[in-house]
């Protein structure tokens, strides 16, 4: 049931269950299915197969499961499900360096580390928060549909900045990026809104890339090629730096 506590002593009641489907998909799951439903009804089997398959690769696609998010106030927990394929030391998005006047104190200019998780078609794409607190800033940019998993999609693909503020006063953002066959960030959240870390903040459709611009005081608990699960994989621990290495097997 949402909202169950789960805890390393056996506390909680977990089993497997079929993954819902989040309602901005069901639309498009719709139109596939009466596709199929229709070409069954004329007698095209051989189109039928193809669309009852690109049917339940759209349900797939939206696929919403629950997650167990760590109640740790140092963890910064990965936004999105995918792959770990870039961490740089760079200067942080113009937009999030400028003051907009709302009263919310802008990032520093210097650089910092930047954890990009690239999400394939076959990940879940619903993407959370990292850290709870307040929404201050959501900035969507348009601009060009790059392959993803490229450096400079983090400058030229369409994109949404979003900065959390905790109560404390730190402030952490990042930003959902477009890819090549993306063609539409979906937000679920707007400024003032209130928070929980992990709690569902939007999604990408069609593949698609997150990056995280951690603390200057943070390095990542996670290393290159690693796969993280959105709202679960700990990103980083505030406050923490130390070498993490690992192994391809």
């Amino acid at each position: 049931m949402p909202g169950e506590i789960f805890d390393n002593q056996g506390r909680g009641e977990a089993s497997w269950r079929w993954p819902p489907i989040h309602p901005e998909g069901r639309k498009f799951g719709a139109i596939a299915g009466a596709l199929c439903l229709l070409t069954i009804i004329i007698g095209w089997s051989w189109l039928a197969w193809l669309l009852a398959f690109l049917t339940a690769g759209v349900l797939a696609f939206f696929r919403d499961p629950d997650r167990v998010v760590p109640q740790d106030e140092r963890s910064i927990v990965s936004p999105a499900d995918g792959l770990v394929t870039l961490i740089q030391k760079v200067p942080p998005p113009r937009e999030l360096t400028l003051d907009d006047g709302s009263g919310t104190k802008p990032l520093s200019p210097e650089p910092v580390t930047r954890v990009s998780i690239f999400m394939s078609a076959f990940d879940v794409h619903i993407n959370r928060a990292p850290i709870g607190g307040t929404v201050r800033r959501v900035i969507y940019i348009p601009g060009r549909f790059l392959n993803a998993d490229l450096d400079k999609a983090s400058e030229e693909n369409e994109r949404q900045h979003v900065m959390i503020e905790r109560p404390d006063g730190l402030i952490l953002c990042f930003t959902q990026i477009a890819g090549l066959v993306a063609r539409r960030i979906v937000p679920f959240v707007k400024p003032g809104d209130i928070i929980a870390s992990g709690q569902r903040i939007g999604l990408i459709r069609f593949g698609s890339r997150v990056d995280v611009y951690l603390p200057h005081d943070t390095e990542p608990r996670v290393v290159l090629g690693q796969k993280v699960v959105a709202g679960e994989s700990v990103l980083a621990e505030l406050g923490e730096k130390r070498l993490i290495e690992g192994i391809a097997q």
